[in-house]
């Protein structure tokens, strides 16, 4: 199935359309939470279920080493570049932005390939949480060493404090979406065969239509983003479009040299071309409060969500068809 003739992808677009005429069509914050929290839970069952099923091979443990590896080189390798052109705080504000994944992205690259007919590994869940954290500790480690500097500078006159590390980290593997996926995972790979059949009207037939009631949900969000991408420079439209782009080569090619399965490298190029723009921005507002949220926000959730979703899904796809095939 195309996919933009999938009907979760067209709840999508008809979001960003209803977000751009200014309509005042809106999904209750309460129910986006509760459609976030159920898409985690069903992805935790899902993976947990397949790796009862398959235990813990040398598959799972190279899938699993090369998300943790992707997870520490992405955000170094952004900040590297990014600090080209601008500010510490904001580069490394971007560099957590896109060096963490975004789980509604992965979650409607899983849908894709399900669609497609094309297998892939639970283990790929636990890659996702795995993830997510790496590129926040990288950037606030980044942000202390920038005040450090300036109080040696003699100019930290009014500047926040260093951020404690301890509570970031705590916030990080204590976050209540993260704990839900794992525990769900935990579950599903403890109740096996039996609480697949009993949780599938929950986890399996309910899925699309969730799915598709939030991805109208992100249609609208991304819409109300697209005015912080207003006045940014050129090169960060750029960044936007091309970081995920090799962010997902470097994936693939990892993948080739490792022979890991389609399927899984597909997620892999999904989860390495992600960016954030739930998890990593809340943790950002409070440890780097010097970077714009417009910024990171906009670029994140206005540009590559978006073409992550419109055309970066399907184009990881079929390289991966390609290239692994």
């Amino acid at each position: 199935m195309p996919a933009l003739v999938d009907p979760a992808i067209l709840f999508f677009v008809f979001g960003v359309f209803a977000g751009l005429v200014k309509s005042n069509l809106e999904i209750p914050p309460a129910i986006s939470r509760f459609l976030s929290l159920y898409l985690l839970m069903a992805l935790g069952l899902k993976g947990g279920f397949a790796l009862a099923q398959s235990g813990l091979t040398a598959q799972v443990a190279i899938g699993l080493s090369l998300a943790v590896g992707l997870a520490m080189a992405v955000p170094w390798v952004s900040y590297t570049v990014l600090r080209r052109f601008l500010g510490g705080f904001d580069a490394a504000a971007l560099a957590a932005t896109y060096g963490s994944v975004s789980a509604v992205t992965f979650i409607t690259a899983m849908n894709h390939l399900e669609s497609h007919g094309l297998s892939y590994g639970g283990h790929m869940a636990a890659a996702m949480a795995l993830m997510e954290s790496p590129a926040i500790i990288f950037a606030v480690l980044m942000a202390n060493r920038l005040r450090k500097q300036t109080e040696l500078a003699g100019v930290a006159h009014g500047k926040p404090a260093p951020v404690s590390m301890g509570k970031i980290l705590h916030e990080s593997f204590t976050d209540g979406a993260q704990l839900l996926l794992l525990g769900a995972m935990l579950i599903g790979m403890f109740s096996g065969e039996s609480g697949r059949a009993a949780m599938q009207p929950f986890s399996v037939d309910l899925f699309k239509g969730m799915l598709a009631f939030f991805l109208l949900d992100m249609g609208l969000m991304a819409a109300r983003n697209l005015p912080g991408l207003r006045g940014q420079s050129v090169w960060l439209v750029a960044y936007g479009l091309l970081a995920p782009l090799c962010h997902a080569a470097v994936a693939l090619g990892l993948c080739w040299l490792l022979a890991v399965p389609v399927g899984d490298a597909v997620l892999l190029m999904v989860l390495a071309a992600s960016a954030s723009y739930i998890a990593v921005p809340a943790v950002l507002r409070y440890a780097i409060p010097e970077a714009n949220p417009s910024l990171y926000v906009g670029l994140s959730l206005g540009l590559t969500f978006p073409f992550n979703i419109l055309l970066g899904i399907s184009l990881y796809t079929k390289l991966a068809q390609w290239a692994l095939s």
